[in-house]
C-alpha cells in the first residue's frame, strides 16, 4: 500500500507509541513466519492500522514476546501478535503482488517481476484462502486500468470509488454483524489514500501529462475532499465498540493520516515562494 493511515507518534502516549510498534513488528514477524523472509519487505503502515483495528473490534488472543530482530541487534524488541495479525499480513502480500504486478505492466519494472517470481506460490495460496479479498482486488486492478485510461476529469470520483470498494472488501475478515460498518469505513479509508496518492503524484503527473483526478481542482476543493473521506471514516469508527486500542486508532484516523498532506503542503508552498 502507500503508507498514509499512520500515526502522529508526535501526540501519542509513549505507553500507545511502544504498543503500536509491538504491533508492526508483530505483523513484520507474521510476514515473515506465514511467506518467508523477502515478504517482510512489503511490510506497510496501512496493513499495521487493519491488524490494530481488527484486534480490537474482535478482541482475539494476543501473543505478547520479546525477540531479536536482524533489522535492530543491539536491543530485544517487543511484538503483539494475533490472528489478526496473520490476516493483515497476507492481505499485506496480496494487495503487493497486484502493485509488483501493475508496475510491471506499466513500466515493466524487472524489479517486481523479480520479486512476483518470488512470491508467486505465496500469492496463490493466499488468493486460495481469501477467494472474496483475492477477486475484490483482480476486479480493482482492472476496473482502474480502465478508468485511467479514459482520463475523465469530470469525474473524480470515479477512480477513487473503484479503490474505496476494494479496500471495503480488505477490511472485512468474516461476515458478521460489523460487517457493514466496516466496509463503509473501508470505503472511505480507500478514497481518502487514492486521493492522497494523487495528490502526492500530482505535480509530476502534470509535468509528465500523466491522469490525474486533481489536474484541474484547487488546493483549498482538495482539502475538502480529503477531510470528507476522513470525517465519513470517523464517523463509521465511532460506530463500532471498540475499546482497546481505542487512543491509537483515533491518533491514526484523526491525526496521523494529515501527516503527509502537510509535509507535501508545506513543501509546495515553499517552493512556489522561492
Amino acid at each position: 500500500m502507500f503508507g498514509y493511515i499512520t500515526t502522529n507518534h508526535m501526540e501519542l502516549k509513549i505507553k500507545d507509541y511502544q504498543i503500536y510498534q509491538a504491533c508492526y513488528c508483530g505483523l513484520c514477524q507474521r510476514l515473515k513466519k506465514n511467506h518467508g523472509q523477502r515478504a517482510r519487505l512489503v511490510l506497510s503502515f496501512d496493513m499495521t492500522f487493519v491488524s490494530i483495528l481488527l484486534n480490537g473490534l474482535y478482541d482475539t488472543k494476543e501473543d505478547q514476546k520479546w525477540i531479536r530482530c536482524p533489522f535492530h541487534p543491539l536491543e530485544k524488541k517487543k511484538v503483539i501478535i494475533s490472528e489478526m495479525s496473520d490476516y493483515a499480513a497476507d492481505m499485506n502480500l496480496l494487495l503487493a503482488y497486484h502493485n509488483w504486478e501493475d508496475d510491471w505492466i506499466d513500466d515493466h519494472d524487472l524489479k517486481s517481476r523479480f520479486f512476483m517470481f518470488l512470491q508467486k506460490k505465496e500469492y496463490h495460496k493466499i488468493a486460495k484462502k481469501y477467494p472474496r479479498q483475492y477477486q475484490s482486488i483482480l476486479n480493482y486492478m482492472k476496473n482502474l486500468a480502465e478508468c485511467e485510461k479514459k482520463g475523465n476529469l469530470h469525474n473524480i470520483d470515479e477512480a477513487a470509488n473503484l479503490t474505496g470498494v476494494m479496500f471495503g472488501e480488505i477490511l472485512v475478515p468474516k461476515e458478521d454483524e460489523w460487517s457493514d460498518v466496516l466496509r463503509r469505513l473501508g470505503f472511505y479509508l480507500g478514497k481518502f489514500i487514492y486521493y492522497m496518492d494523487a495528490y502526492d503524484d500530482l505535480e509530476e503527473d502534470r509535468k509528465n501529462g500523466a491522469y490525474n483526478p486533481f489536474l484541474n481542482v484547487s488546493e483549498d476543493l482538495i482539502e475538502e475532499i480529503l477531510k470528507m473521506m476522513m470525517a465519513g471514516a470517523s464517523e463509521c469508527f465511532e460506530y463500532l465498540p471498540i475499546i482497546e486500542y481505542e487512543e491509537i486508532l483515533r491518533n491514526i484516523l484523526y491525526s496521523g493520516v494529515w501527516m503527509k498532506y502537510c509535509q507535501i503542503k508545506k513543501e509546495r508552498q515553499e517552493q512556489r515562494a522561492e
